[in-house]
């Protein structure tokens, strides 16, 4: 926060808080962010159908129960709590779900990074040489992890023998558990295979980057009236800024990314020429907006299923599914 917040004028910021039209904000961004959830449950689907068939309403309330806990608890334990929280309710190994939950993530990082090179290969930028060289720097951070999901997926009893070499210096109770773990991580991997569920997933992923989660983004411009010169180019500004959130909320971080969140909008919206003042303010609505609604979202999941928040609490502390 120290660093969205650098050399800002507070008072300004508030000035763009008082003229912002926050009912054309929620009024867009919250039903956009319904379709989120629910499109990443679809999407879901595809990956833990090879673990065991699950229905969509199961699906969508873990999905909204994860979010709500990023929100709440620090380092993105929302991944674990949706593991445990679909297990539980599907009784279902969180260990196996687990895995297909890495997959969408590398999934995600994936598309966040080919966006974010696809604005800046048709923007052209001048200044856009070190955004496009760090960009290719974290392709490795996909791609490395997706090949290592690959390989166990195609030859598990290989990665399991290797992983076998790797721990044998640790205690035997620790080995057995860790292999126990990649055994059971291997099953949630059954979605990478070719046919339907490749077609799906990819729909489903570009539905949710291009048009559901870009929506929130264009709702925050129109309501701080930003226009950046063309409709075109508002979409590019658009999809950079999700591009750089997404990157910056996959960090490890405080609960619901505050700071990480702000910083990221900042640094992309004062490139195309925003004043730091209007890019904080925007960045705080679209967080605020973003926060309200997926933590609201989990907690009336919970209520109506009566699980309490003790129980995320327990889930939390164990770290890993078991």
């Amino acid at each position: 926060m120290g660093f969205a917040l650098r050399d800002v004028e507070l008072d300004a910021v508030v000035a763009e808080f008082r003229r912002a039209n926050l009912l054309l904000l929620f009024g867009l961004s919250v039903p956009a962010y319904l379709l989120v959830v629910w499109l990443r449950a679809l999407r879901w689907r595809h990956l833990t159908d090879p673990i065991q068939p699950m229905s969509r309403a199961a699906l969508f309330r873990a999905v909204a129960v994860g979010f709500m806990a990023n929100n709440v608890f620090p380092l993105r334990m929302g991944e674990f709590v949706r593991a445990w929280y679909l297990g539980r309710e599907c009784d279902v190994s969180p260990a196996a779900i687990f895995g297909s939950v890495i997959l969408e993530r590398v999934i995600d990082t994936v598309m966040v990074i080919v966006l974010a090179l696809s604005v800046l290969s048709f923007l052209g930028a001048d200044d856009s040489g070190v955004w496009r060289q760090g960009l290719f720097w974290l392709l490795p951070v996909a791609f490395v992890p997706l090949a290592g999901l690959a390989w166990l997926r195609a030859a598990p009893a290989t990665v399991l023998g290797l992983a076998r070499v790797v721990t044998r210096p640790l205690p035997t109770k620790v080995q057995s558990g860790l292999l126990d773990q990649l055994e059971r991580f291997a099953e949630g991997l059954g979605a990478l295979r070719g046919g339907v569920h490749l077609f799906w997933i990819g729909f489903h992923t570009l539905s949710i980057w291009l048009v559901s989660s870009t929506i929130p983004m264009i709702a925050g411009f129109m309501a701080l009236q930003i226009d950046f010169g063309s409709p075109l180019a508002d979409l590019m500004a658009g999809w950079m800024t999700l591009a750089a959130v997404g990157i910056a909320v996959a960090l490890p971080s405080a609960p619901g990314f505050f700071g990480l969140y702000h910083s990221a909008c900042r640094l992309v919206l004062e490139r195309f020429g925003m004043e730091p003042e209007i890019a904080v303010a925007v960045g705080t609505l679209l967080h605020a907006v973003f926060w309200i609604t997926l933590t609201v979202l989990g907690l009336v999941v919970l209520r109506l299923r009566r699980t309490p928040l003790e129980e995320l609490d327990r889930a939390v502390e164990g770290e890993s599914p078991r």
